[in-house]
């Protein structure tokens, strides 16, 4: 039945590409800076009809009434945002950031809360991981079929859910080792406990040897770091600044963090719109890259001297990858931060 459906659903769908790619050509009209490609955004659509057509037997008529009928100013907007496009991201702020604070504002019990989630929500919009190349972003699951406003609801209430769950959780700062900026929220044990397996399996003496591995590599990958990586971690890591904040600091003329990024640009940036041509402000989402290219910097190193100087094997590294995840809070970094590696 279901192999009927779809083979009649893409018959449907080829006869309705001349409707998408003018509804396409409409958006990409209305906003020329987006870059979204006609076939992302007829992927983004196919995606959207599969899911809500495929149980059925569509029509040609049907499918491009659902075609019609998508919010695709929205999605187009979500599909841009989602790509890390700038010009789209100060559009969206423009268009909904008020939106989410008033939202959150009326869901969470304090205006501290309320901050946390909207920070939370925008973490989630902008997506700290990538899958084979694609950035996980949370506007990838918007289809258009409703407005973006109502998706953006949905999503506020589930980040104010999982932030009051998260209250009795341990946040732990391990982005860089769950895959170069993912973070984990993870229940609150104690130390003996997380080990407790470990344990089982190495003796004390051998587990010294991977925590002092393990300190080892990550002072040394640290202090490999520019004074500007440093900065930006000590700024979200130790001060708890929001990535706003960061960007905030970043516009200001004597900023070093500002002038490091210029010489960036003048050295050949590979996202020409980082930073807004007009005014010269700095977005949250160039912040979260900028912190994704440390994460992922650390990480690196981190394995390398685990590796060629410490002469460990991949399980070997693997363990120490977990112990180090222990020792990232948030007066740690400050330590591995300002620590030098041992000659």
């Amino acid at each position: 039945m279901t192999t009927p459906n779809h083979t009649t659903l893409e018959r449907a769908w080829n006869e309705c590409a001349p409707d998408v790619a003018a509804l396409h050509a409409r958006c990409a009209q209305a906003a020329p800076n987006y870059n979204v490609s006609a076939e992302d955004f007829a992927r983004a659509l196919n995606v959207a009809a599969n899911k809500y057509l495929a149980a059925s037997d569509p029509s040609v008529d049907d499918v491009r009434r659902f075609v019609n009928e998508v919010q695709s100013a929205d999605l187009y907007l979500a599909l841009a945002c989602a790509a890390g496009n700038e010009h789209a991201w100060w559009d969206f702020d423009g268009g909904y950031r008020r939106y989410i604070e008033r939202v959150a504002r009326h869901l969470a019990k304090a205006e501290r809360d309320a901050e946390d989630v909207v920070d939370h929500v925008y973490t989630e919009l902008y997506g700290t991981r990538e899958v084979e190349g694609v950035r996980q972003s949370k506007f990838r699951t918007y289809t258009g079929r409703g407005t973006l406003r109502g998706w953006l609801r949905a999503i506020v209430w589930h980040a104010t859910v999982d932030l009051h769950r998260a209250r009795h959780h341990e946040v732990s700062l391990d982005a860089w080792s769950a895959g170069a900026g993912v973070a984990e929220e993870r229940p609150e044990v104690s130390r003996s406990e997380a080990r407790g397996g470990e344990t089982e399996m190495l003796d004390e003496i051998t587990r010294r040897r991977y925590r002092e591995a393990t300190v080892e590599a990550l002072n040394t990958a640290f202090a490999g770091l520019g004074e500007h990586e440093k900065l930006l971690l000590l700024f979200y890591h130790v001060e708890n600044l929001k990535l706003r904040e960061i960007a905030r600091l970043v516009e200001q003329p004597a900023s070093p963090l500002r002038v490091w990024f210029q010489r960036k640009r003048r050295g050949g940036s590979s996202n020409s719109s980082e930073m807004n041509s007009n005014n010269g402000r700095v977005h949250e989402s160039t912040v979260m890259r900028w912190l994704e290219k440390v994460y992922a910097t650390v990480l690196e190193r981190f394995r390398e001297e685990l590796k060629t100087t410490g002469g460990l094997s991949e399980a070997e590294i693997e363990i120490c990858m977990s112990m180090a995840t222990d020792d990232l809070a948030p007066e740690d970094v400050r330590r591995h931060l300002t620590q030098q590696p041992t000659p």
